[in-house]
């Protein structure tokens, strides 16, 4: 009897191990590691000169790694650059479209440069001025668009060779609340339709929103990594506050619970209560007070958010690298 072997195909997300960057003396990346799963969102966190802007540019061929590989839509980033580029779109701080084409040319341009056929280039930037609502200024000069509609043409512009891969390099910087709302839109559904986003930014309700996971990196290395709930249970803070009418509920309610770190405050008459913000902690307090028949006229919870996170996690004294 014979047996089978079955080839395995490599992951067709990223994969990266050990990814080292420095300029002269400064090292900007130190052993990143780094794993996204096929048709997900990835969003890599950290403050200015993090390193994230280098990750997308190693990433996407754009520089080389001093040390370390990677795999991009299976493909190895040193032996099959050309496959990888041919898999991969990227979108950078600032739109870069011409502002001297329009929002046509600018389409027809990107079709060209990819050699499609010209029938079948006309055809794919129809699609997509139809699908990112700019049939109606397909013959306006790009110049004369706003920032939010500037971003749609750039994101346009990057899906013209279908890509597998994406990189949104801080894709909504200087988007109003509107605009940005509805570029995260437009990536929930390329993500549905079975795309790869990695995503970096600086706007952390961006990650929250749109990141199936997430990495903190810092001082040249991940410190973190999961997704946005599990990374802010890391992080110490969550409490519940009650707020009674008169003080002796108060006086009551702090008896009962009887904990040493209870905070209270007698002016507002509140109590801080120390909690993960789950239901079987916030279940434990109503059930003192209902069962001591205490009345509080108010009760907040409140997590750790990405913010805390972020702030908590990142900084020149954070240099604790997770796996």
């Amino acid at each position: 009897m014979t047996a089978t072997t079955r080839s395995t195909a490599p992951p067709k997300g990223i994969i990266a191990k050990g990814l080292r960057k420095a300029y002269g003396e400064k090292v900007v990346l130190d052993g990143v590691d780094l794993q996204v799963s096929e048709g997900t969102v990835f969003a890599l966190l950290g403050p200015n000169g993090a390193g994230k802007t280098t990750t997308v540019q190693i990433l996407s061929t754009l520089v080389s790694a001093d040390a370390g590989d990677a795999r991009v839509a299976g493909h190895s980033l040193e032996q099959e650059a050309d496959a990888v580029r041919d898999a991969i779109g990227v979108t950078g701080q600032f739109a870069a479209v011409d502002g001297l084409l329009t929002a046509e040319e600018n389409l027809f341009l990107m079709a060209d440069l990819l050699h499609l056929e010209k029938a079948e280039g006309r055809r794919r930037a129809a699609e997509l001025l139809a699908r990112f609502d700019l049939t109606e200024v397909a013959k306006k000069p790009a110049a004369a668009f706003s920032g939010g509609m500037r971003r749609k043409l750039d994101l346009a512009m990057t899906l013209v060779g279908r890509p597998s891969i994406i990189f949104l390099d801080e894709p909504t910087t200087g988007l109003d609340p509107r605009s940005r709302r509805t570029m995260w839109d437009m990536i929930r559904d390329l993500v549905a339709g079975g795309t790869t986003i990695f995503l970096t930014t600086q706007y952390l309700e961006e990650a929250d929103q749109l990141a199936d996971r997430i990495a903190v990196l810092d001082g040249g290395g991940i410190v973190a990594e999961g997704t946005a709930d599990e990374l802010k249970r890391r992080i110490p803070g969550g409490h519940i506050k009650l707020r009674f009418d008169e003080m002796r509920h108060m006086n009551a309610a702090s008896d009962r619970l009887a904990l040493s770190t209870v905070t209270r405050d007698d002016e507002s008459l509140t109590l801080q209560i120390p909690s993960d913000g789950s239901i079987p902690a916030l279940r434990a307090v109503l059930d003192v007070l209902e069962g001591a028949g205490i009345h509080a006229e108010a009760l907040t919870v409140h997590t750790p958010d990405l913010d805390d996170v972020f702030l908590a996690l990142t900084g020149s004294g954070t240099r604790d690298r997770q796996p």
